[in-house]
């Protein structure tokens, strides 16, 4: 993968971490950088780099960048010819960068142990595809997602998302 395209995977999956529905613009990184590190580029010197007219960064650009997106400053280069990150096929390539995809986002949310380990299994399960399809299907399903969580997790409050005590039964 070029260094351009590893820019562009990382602010879509900064936009997708942030809920915000789309990728991160180049202006909103370079805007962050300064309020969030004090130092920044120009949008225009992200946009040369993302569109190949720069193959490479300085060395201060690269540590700044990595900084800013959580990696590390050796991911911000073009991959060697042939080179991947993970395994492929003609029929599991697609799922393949799904689940790495779901495991980098399990790596964002450490501090949720919840919430890790959910994204794990899902990355896990030999259709995370269809996982996730049922997930929006569940969603999209008007109060069978609260219904789900009060009988699979009794003991959590579907609402708040917060656990309440069980219920003892007197007898």
């Amino acid at each position: 993968m070029t260094l351009g395209r590893k820019l562009r995977y990382l602010r879509e999956l900064e936009g997708v971490v942030r809920g915000l529905g789309r990728d991160l613009t180049q202006a909103e990184v370079v805007t962050e950088l300064k309020q969030r590190l004090g130092r920044t580029i120009s949008q225009s010197y992200l946009s040369q780099i993302e569109s190949g007219a720069r193959p490479h960064l300085t060395n201060s650009t690269r540590l700044l960048l990595a900084r800013f997106f959580k990696v590390h400053p050796g991911y911000l280069v073009d991959d060697p010819e042939g080179f991947h990150t993970e395994l492929l096929s003609d029929v599991a390539a697609l799922e393949d960068h799904l689940d790495l995809w779901l495991i980098s986002g399990a790596e964002r949310f450490a501090r949720d142990p919840e919430v890790r380990q959910s994204l794990l299994s899902v990355a896990q399960h030999p259709d995370s595809r269809g996982c996730l399809a049922l997930l929006g299907a569940i969603l999209d399903t008007p109060g069978l997602g609260e219904r789900l969580m009060q009988v699979l997790r009794p003991h959590r409050d579907a609402a708040s998302g917060k656990h309440r005590p069980k219920r003892r039964r007197s007898g």
